[in-house]
C-alpha cells in the first residue's frame, strides 16, 4: 500500500465502483460556470488514439504493486490489483467518466432507471442483448440475485468485507423478459448505481464456499474484453488474455501481463525492456524526462582502454607524489566501481529514451489526520488551531508545481473538483491565520512561555537502559536531555529545565526540526529554576499547559515513495512551530504504518490519502461517522482513524443516502462536508499526483485521472501512426512488448 498513497478505504471504494479511475443518468444539473463543482484540475493523459491506428496483437506489461491474494473484490484482503483485474474481466453496470461521475456502461446495460418510489423504490435494469458470460450463458437476474444474497449481510457464512447498499435490497427478480432485472429496495437508496459493479457470476456468488475460496486464485467464468489466464505467485504476475466471446469492440492487445514490481525497481525494469507501463515517483519521472532530451554528443571515452589509461595515469601520479602503489590501486578500484555505475546509468538513460511520462491527478487526496481520541487534540480548539496554522496552498505548490501539475489545495473531504458533490467548504474552518490559531490555543489553556515541569527519572532504571533522547525516538522524557539515565550530570542536577532558544525556534535533531537541546549545548540563559515561567518573547515561543509543552507525535511511513510525505511533514512542522506547537516526527516501517499506528490510534498527526468516488454518501460515511462504543467495551471507529465525528454529520449522511433527488442530495453532502471541516479532524491538502511511465508507442493507456480505463482500446501504434521518428525503445508494430 502506498501511503503517499491510498489509505485503507482505497480498496473498498474502488471495489464499490469497480474503478480505480471511477455511470443512462439524467442530464447533470448545474454544470455551468456557477456550478461549485467546477472542472477537474487535470484531465487524463493516455496518448489518445483511434482504434484504426492501433496494431492488432501484442502484450502489454504493466507494473502493479502486488499479485493479489484474492480475485474477489468483496473480500477483506482484496487490493487495488484485484480491482484492476475485475475492471478488465467482469461486468460493471456503471463506470466513471473524466469528471469522476457515474455513467452507464453500454456494453452491459441498455438502460437503468427508478420506476417507482412509493411504496418502495424499484429499479429496472435492461441488459445489453449480447451480454454473455465466457461460458456462453446470458448475464441475467440469477447473477444479480446471487450477488445480493451474498452481500446482504444476512448470511454470515459469506466472508464479506462490506454490504453497503445491498443490505437495503428487499428482493431481486426477473422482469418482463430475460433481459430485465427488477430490484426492489426496502429503504430508499440514492447510490443504487454503485451496486453490481463489478458483477460476479452466480457460480462465484451462489454459495459461501465458492465465494470464500473459489474466486481467490481463479475465475472460471468472466465477461469482459479479457479473461484471467494465469495467476503466478512464483513469477509475481497475472496474465490476462483476450476474451474470444467478448461482444464489444475486440481487444487490440492479445495479452496484458500485470507484473508485481517494487517502485524502487521500476526504472530498471523499464530500461531493461521488461515493462511498458508503470506508475512512478517524481525522481523516476525526472530521469525519464531527462532521457528524452537531446544529448550534446560529448560522451566520454568508456571501456577497457579508457580504464587502463586512467589507471596508469593515476598510479604514476600517486607514486610520483609519495603514495605507495597499494593506495593507488585502492583508488583505482573505487573509481572503476564508480565508472561502472556511471556506465549502467548511461545505458539505462539511453533505453529510457523510448518512454515518456504521462501526468494527471489521481482521484484521491492527501490529508493531514489529527487524532482526536485523547491528549491535546481531543480539544476541538487545538485541532482548529493546527488547521488554521496551515498554509495549504503553499503545501500544494511544493508538491505539485515542480511536476507541472495544477497546484490547488483540495476544498472538500467528500469529492474532488469536477465531481458533482464538490464544493470548497474550507471556509467553515477559516483561512490560514497564525494570530487566530494562537488565540485558539490560548483559549484552550496553551500559552507561550508557560512553566514546564521536569519529569523525574526512575532511579531504579538499569544502568544500560536509555532514559532520555531525541523526541524522534521517545516522548515525555526529561527535558534536560541527559542520556545516562542517572538524572544527574557531572556538574550535578539542580532541578533546571529547558525553556527554548532565545529566538523561539525549535532545536534541530536529525533533520526533523523537532529535537531537544542537550545540557552544555544550550545558549546562555537557557536554563531556569524548575517552576519558573519562561519570559514572554516572540509569538513563536513554545506553548505549554499544566507544566507540559505542546508536542505532537507526527508519524510517517518509511521506505520508497515516502520522500514527498517527508517534505510535506517538514513544512507542516515549520508552520506549527510558528504558533508554538512542536512536532516529534517518527518514521515507522511501511508495512506496519496503517495496522500498528493509524488504525490503532498510535499517532497525533499523520499523512495518508483517501480516494474520492461518485458515491460519497455511501463510501465516505464510515470514514467520518462518529465512533460508538462496541458491545465489548471497545470503540468502533469503522474507518474513522481520527476518531473525530458528530451526530449531525451522521444525520446528514443518512439523509443524503436516502434522498433520490440529485440536487438535494448534493446539498446535503456539501453541508456534511462543512461540518467535517469545522470539526477539524482531517485537513485535505492536495490531490495526489499521478505519474506514469509509458512506452511512446503505447496508446490509450497512462495517467487515467478519474476515468475508468477502456482496456479493449489499449495497444501499440502501427508503424504508419508513429510519426516520422517512431520510438527508439519499441519493437515493431503488434509484436511490441511480446514476451
Amino acid at each position: 500500500m502506498s501511503h503517499d498513497g491510498i489509505g485503507p478505504r482505497a480498496v473498498a471504494r474502488s471495489v464499490a465502483l469497480l474503478t480505480a479511475g471511477v455511470f443512462t443518468v439524467p442530464a447533470l444539473a448545474g454544470c455551468g460556470s456557477e456550478d461549485p463543482a467546477g472542472k477537474p484540475l487535470a484531465g487524463a493523459d493516455v496518448a489518445d488514439a483511434d482504434r484504426s491506428d492501433i496494431a492488432d496483437g501484442g502484450t502489454l506489461r504493466w507494473a502493479v504493486d502486488t499479485v493479489p491474494d484474492t480475485l474477489n473484490t468483496f473480500q477483506a484482503d482484496a487490493d487495488t490489483t484485484t480491482a484492476r483485474i475485475a475492471e478488465a474481466v467482469l461486468p460493471s453496470m456503471y463506470r466513471t467518466d473524466g469528471r469522476g461521475r457515474a455513467v452507464r456502461n453500454p456494453d452491459y446495460l441498455a438502460s437503468a432507471e427508478v420506476v417507482d418510489t412509493e411504496p418502495k423504490q424499484v429499479v429496472v435494469y435492461k441488459l445489453a442483448q449480447q451480454a454473455v458470460w465466457s461460458d456462453g450463458r446470458e448475464i441475467g437476474a440469477a447473477d444479480f440475485a446471487a450477488q445480493w444474497r451474498a452481500l446482504s449481510g444476512k448470511d454470515t457464512a459469506y466472508w464479506t468485507a462490506r454490504n453497503a447498499g445491498y443490505d437495503r435490497i428487499e428482493k431481486v427478480e426477473r422482469g418482463k423478459n430475460d433481459l430485465e432485472v427488477k430490484v426492489t429496495f426496502d429503504r430508499p437508496y440514492a447510490d443504487w448505481k454503485s451496486l453490481f459493479s463489478p458483477l460476479y457470476p452466480k457460480e462465484v456468488m451462489g454459495s459461501p464456499d465458492s465465494f470464500n475460496d473459489g474466486a481467490r486464485t481463479k475465475l472460471k467464468v468472466t465477461a469482459g474484453p479479457f479473461t484471467v489466464d494465469t495467476v503466478d505467485t512464483e513469477e509475481d504476475e497475472v496474465v490476462l488474455a483476450r476474451n474470444p466471446r467478448w461482444w464489444g469492440d475486440p481487444a487490440k492487445l492479445q495479452k496484458i501481463v500485470l507484473r508485481a514490481v517494487p517502485h524502487d525497481k521500476r526504472v530498471s525494469a523499464l530500461s531493461d525492456g521488461t515493462l511498458d507501463l508503470a506508475e512512478i515517483d517524481p525522481e523516476a519521472a525526472r530521469r525519464i524526462t531527462a532521457a528524452a532530451l537531446p544529448q550534446d554528443g560529448n560522451t566520454p571515452l568508456m571501456g577497457p582502454e579508457a580504464d587502463r589509461s586512467a589507471a596508469d595515469a593515476l598510479r604514476s601520479w600517486a607514486v610520483a607524489n609519495g603514495s605507495d602503489e597499494d593506495a593507488a590501486d585502492e583508488e583505482i578500484s573505487a573509481r572503476k566501481k564508480l565508472r561502472k555505475k556511471a556506465e549502467k546509468y548511461a545505458r539505462q538513460q539511453k533505453a529510457l529514451g523510448g518512454f515518456e511520462v504521462r501526468r494527471s491527478l489521481e482521484p484521491a487526496y492527501t490529508q493531514l489526520a489529527l487524532n482526536g481520541a485523547e491528549g491535546a487534540l481531543s480539544d476541538e480548539r487545538v485541532r482548529r488551531a493546527v488547521a488554521r496554522a496551515l498554509d495549504r496552498e503553499e503545501i500544494a505548490k511544493a508538491v505539485l508545481k515542480p511536476l507541472g501539475l495544477p497546484a490547488e489545495p483540495v476544498g472538500s473531504h467528500l469529492a474532488l473538483s469536477g465531481q458533482a458533490a464538490y464544493a470548497d467548504s474550507s471556509g467553515a474552518l477559516g483561512r490560514p491565520d497564525a494570530k487566530e490559531a494562537r488565540a485558539l490555543l490560548s483559549d484552550a489553556g496553551w500559552v507561550p512561555g508557560g512553566p514546564v515541569k521536569e519529569e523525574k527519572k526512575d532511579a531504579k532504571k538499569d544502568e544500560g537502559e536509555e532514559a532520555a533522547g531525541s523526541e524522534a525516538d521517545t516522548e515525555d522524557e526529561d527535558a534536560s536531555g541527559d542520556s545516562e539515565g542517572s538524572g544527574e550530570s557531572e556538574g550535578g542536577d539542580d532541578g533546571t529545565y529547558i525553556v527554548g532558544e532565545d529566538d523561539g525556534k525549535a532545536p534541530q535533531d536529525s533533520g526533523t526540526g523537532t529535537g531537544r537541546l542537550k545540557k552544555g549545548g544550550a545558549p546562555a540563559g537557557a536554563y531556569a529554576p524548575q517552576g519558573t515561567a519562561a519570559p514572554a518573547r516572540a509569538d513563536t515561543a513554545p506553548v505549554a499547559k499544566d507544566g507540559k509543552a505542546l508536542v505532537l507525535r507526527f508519524v510517517l511511513p518509511s521506505g520508497p515513495g515516502s520522500k514527498t510525505l517527508e517534505t510535506v511533514a517538514g513544512r507542516i512542522a515549520t508552520m506549527l512551530e510558528r504558533i508554538g506547537i512542536r512536532t516529534d516526527i517518527t518514521k515507522v516501517d511501511n508495512d506496519s504504518y496503517f495496522k500498528d499506528h493509524i488504525a490503532s490510534g498510535d499517532f497525533d498527526l499523520a499523512l495518508y490519502s483517501w480516494p474520492a468516488t461518485a458515491f460519497p454518501a455511501t463510501d465516505a460515511r464510515p470514514v467520518y461517522s462518529k465512533p460508538v462504543p462496541a458491545a465489548d467495551g471497545s470503540l468502533n471507529v469503522e474507518q474513522n482513524w481520527t476518531r473525530v465525528g458528530t451526530d449531525q454529520v451522521d444525520q446528514l449522511f443518512d439523509q443524503a443516502v436516502a434522498t433520490l433527488d440529485d440536487s438535494e442530495r448534493r446539498d446535503l453532502i456539501r453541508k456534511a462536508d462543512s461540518r467535517i471541516w469545522a470539526a477539524a479532524g482531517s485537513i485535505p491538502l492536495y490531490q495526489r499526483p499521478q505519474l506514469v511511465a509509458a512506452r511512446e508507442t503505447l496508446a490509450n493507456a497512462g495517467a487515467f485521472g478519474f476515468a475508468t480505463p477502456v482496456y479493449e482500446d489499449m495497444g501499440f501504434l502501427k508503424k504508419s501512426a508513429q510519426g516520422p521518428q517512431g520510438s527508439p525503445g519499441a519493437k515493431d508494430d503488434a509484436s511490441a512488448a511480446e514476451d
